[in-house]
């Protein structure tokens, strides 16, 4: 389901106390800036905003799915938060977000990675998974949830 190396346990927060959206985009981003040497926090985090600031990236159901497109990247790339309360995110359904993926592609992004943002946001639509990613006790496990190769 996901791409080699797009999300790997480094890279996955659990249980997680964060007051708000910009410190969870701060946080996210900090977990992209450290996945390649030719990424700079601030500017993962300045492009971050700057899509949020089009239209937030909250699905509805309590999820988030921040993106955005780097220059200098040749892959995609993501990281997720399992927050212990949710933070107000101006989610199309206004609920709290308590899991966010974000994911940085190359800015000449393919129709492949358009396709991975879709896979991934009908995937997160499955109150199953909400659930079972809200439960997982290691980064491991959610890893293995997001896959969907279930332990």
């Amino acid at each position: 389901m996901l791409p080699p190396q797009f999300l790997v346990p480094a890279r996955i927060e659990r249980d997680v106390s964060i007051t708000s959206k910009k410190r969870l985009l701060e946080l996210l981003a900090r977990r992209l800036a450290d996945a390649d040497p030719a990424l700079h926090f601030d500017k993962v985090f300045d492009r971050l905003l700057e899509r949020e600031r089009l239209g937030s990236t909250g699905l509805g159901h309590g999820v988030a799915l921040p993106h955005a497109r780097m220059k200098g990247l040749r892959e995609a790339i993501g990281a997720f938060v399992q927050l212990r309360t949710g933070v107000d995110f101006d989610a199309i359904d206004q609920k709290p977000v308590d899991l966010a993926l974000a994911m940085l592609v190359p800015e000449s992004a393919t129709e492949a990675h358009l396709q991975l943002l879709a896979q991934l946001a009908a995937r997160f639509d499955e109150e199953r998974l909400r659930t079972q990613l809200r439960n997982a006790k290691s980064a491991e496990e959610i890893l293995q949830l997001l896959s969907g190769s279930h332990a």
